[in-house]
C-alpha cells in the first residue's frame, strides 16, 4: 500500500474540468496575463485611434467592451469553481494537520508514559542499592 500525501490525494480526485478549471483561474490570476491584455488593448486603440489600419472599433470601442464583458462573464464562474476547490482543498489539509497532530499527541503522551517507567526503575534500582550498603 503506497503512502499517498492528502495534497497527491486531493490530486488524484480532480477531474478534467477541475484541472482545465484551475489553470485558466492560475493563468488569469498571473502578472503575465495582465501584461498580455495591457498590451493587447493598447495595440487595439492605437491601430483604432491612429487608423494605420482600417477603424473597425471606433472610440468608444463598443467591440472591446464586449470582448471584456464576455471574458468577464466566463471568468467569473471559472475562478468561483477554482476558489470552491482551494476551499475544500484547505478543508483536507487542516483535517490531515489535526490528525497528525492528535497522533503526534498519542506518541508524546506514550514517551512520557515510557520514560516515566525508566525514571521509576532507575528509582528503584538506587533504593535497593542505598538498602544494601
Amino acid at each position: 500500500m503506497e503512502n499517498k500525501t492528502w495534497h497527491q490525494r486531493h490530486e488524484e480526485k480532480l477531474s478534467f474540468s477541475d484541472r482545465l478549471s484551475d489553470s485558466v483561474a492560475n493563468g488569469m490570476g498571473s502578472w503575465s496575463f495582465i501584461i498580455w491584455q495591457t498590451l493587447i488593448v493598447i495595440i487595439w486603440m492605437t491601430l483604432n485611434v491612429v487608423g494605420f489600419m482600417r477603424h473597425w472599433d471606433v472610440y468608444p470601442f463598443i467591440l472591446l467592451n464586449l470582448i471584456f464583458s464576455t471574458q468577464a462573464a466566463y471568468a467569473a464562474p471559472i475562478i468561483m469553481m477554482s476558489q470552491n476547490r482551494q476551499s475544500q482543498r484547505d478543508r483536507e489539509q487542516a483535517e490531515n494537520d489535526y490528525q497528525t497532530n492528535i497522533d503526534a499527541k498519542k506518541e508524546i503522551e506514550a514517551l512520557q508514559l515510557h520514560l516515566s517507567k525508566i525514571e521509576i526503575e532507575k528509582l528503584d534500582k538506587i533504593l535497593e542499592l542505598l538498602k544494601k550498603q
